[in-house]
């Protein structure tokens, strides 16, 4: 009897299974939704106003924020290995190079590192839309330079110029291979903000900002800092003869690119990106997996309720819906010696990646049988196997 009973339950799981699997997959948008405008504001706000290299080596680097943690941890603890040793130093780590060349300017490398979900969502929004990131930084200049707060000074040169038929303001370091970085207050810098909540912010609870826009000490970078922005084509790029005096390397072009390997694995935060590079299943395979456990649970609890009547009519139901005996029908086998219970061409006993990891309801029912004087309750949670999950992505 107790084979019999363990025989149903293994019948009724998968059928839910079956059904399941017959669903069609959740819909996927053929338009992922971009970052709202409002969230490349609050984003780029804190760093609209660095000369142009440091902005998109600062860019990059945030794709990256696993190791942007390593490298400003290194840097906190070599703080005075600067200059040719710095460069050596770095030759040495296996990290991206955007991060490694920000090791030059560890303050901004420790702000990145102490306001990481900051740091994530800003190379997540690049990611997702290059485009749209330049153009936010062109208009939050704007801004600036209309309260007086973006202009020339001793430590950059500010100008406007015309490219591939746009209007932009550039910002470079007054002398080439050192860096003054810009520090202000976000929230009143471009104006009155525009929006319900305020900006990020990069420094501490209580820090003090000047009025405008003031500069940290100056930073001999050298060929540390390469980055590029492409104002009329809107994206970043990498000044390939800094990159390889630094990186020991001979890049010969200066086409900037993810790279997936230095992400560590670190999930990306909005769809666009993740779809981007390959990573776009994992929140609709959760969503699966939580949809099939969820229908279990409903037919476990249903069993449970049942009374010996009520379980020989389903064994019925399922005899004469299969079209024959439901322990020797097609496609079936028998429920009492199969190693694990298939649906349609997946074996639930051991396909992890679907979300069935830990459901092997055949040794499970074997095992139970075995034990003979198991409760119907024991039997009925011996069926789940763990009920691990198979997976999963953050988020």
């Amino acid at each position: 009897m107790k084979r019999r009973i363990l025989a149903i339950v293994a019948i009724v799981l998968a059928s839910i299974a079956s059904a399941w699997a017959q669903q069609s997959p959740p819909p996927v948008s053929s338009t992922p939704a971009a970052v709202s405008q409002e969230e490349l504001d609050k984003l780029l706000a804190p760093i609209a106003l660095y000369p142009d290299s440091l902005l998109a080596q600062v860019l990059m680097a945030s794709t990256y924020p696993l190791e942007v943690v390593i490298a400003a941890r290194w840097s906190k603890e070599n703080p005075n290995v600067t200059g040719k040793a710095l460069e050596d130093a770095m030759k040495k780590q296996t990290w991206d190079p955007s991060v490694k060349g920000l090791t030059s300017v560890p303050k901004v490398l420790d702000r990145m590192s102490e306001n990481l979900g900051w740091t994530q969502k800003l190379g997540d929004a690049l990611l997702a839309d290059q485009t749209a990131v330049m153009a936010t930084v062109q208009a939050l200049r704007a801004k600036a330079q209309a309260q007086g707060n973006l202009k020339t000074t001793p430590e950059q040169t500010v100008k406007t110029e015309v490219q591939e038929n746009k209007t932009v303001i550039v910002i470079e370091p007054a002398q080439p291979e050192k860096i003054y970085v810009p520090t202000y207050d976000p929230y009143y810098a471009y104006g009155p903000w525009w929006y319900s909540y305020p900006p990020y912010y990069m420094y501490p609870y209580g820090y003090y900002y000047a009025p405008g826009v003031a500069f940290a000490t100056g930073i001999l970078v050298g060929a540390a800092i390469w980055g590029g922005c492409n104002w009329g084509g809107g994206g970043v790029y990498i000044n390939h003869h800094n990159f390889n005096n630094f990186n020991g390397s001979n890049i010969g072009n200066g086409n900037w690119n993810h790279n997936v390997d230095h992400r560590k694995g670190v999930a990306y935060g909005n769809d666009k990106a993740a779809q981007k590079f390959n990573r776009g299943g994992d929140a609709r395979a959760a969503q699966s997996r939580e949809q099939f456990r969820a229908r279990a649970d409903q037919g476990r609890s249903q069993l449970s309720s049942m009374d010996r009547g009520q379980l020989q009519n389903r064994v019925s139901a399922s005899d004469r819906a299969g079209g024959g005996n439901a322990g020797n029908r097609a496609g079936s086998g028998n429920l009492g010696n199969r190693p694990s219970a298939s649906v349609g061409s997946r074996d639930i006993g051991s396909r992890s990646s679907s979300g069935f990891s830990g459901a092997n309801y055949g040794s499970s029912s074997r095992a139970a049988s075995s034990r003979g004087s198991s409760s119907r309750s024991s039997m009925s949670s011996g069926s789940r196997g763990g009920g691990g999950r198979g997976g999963g992505g953050r988020r």
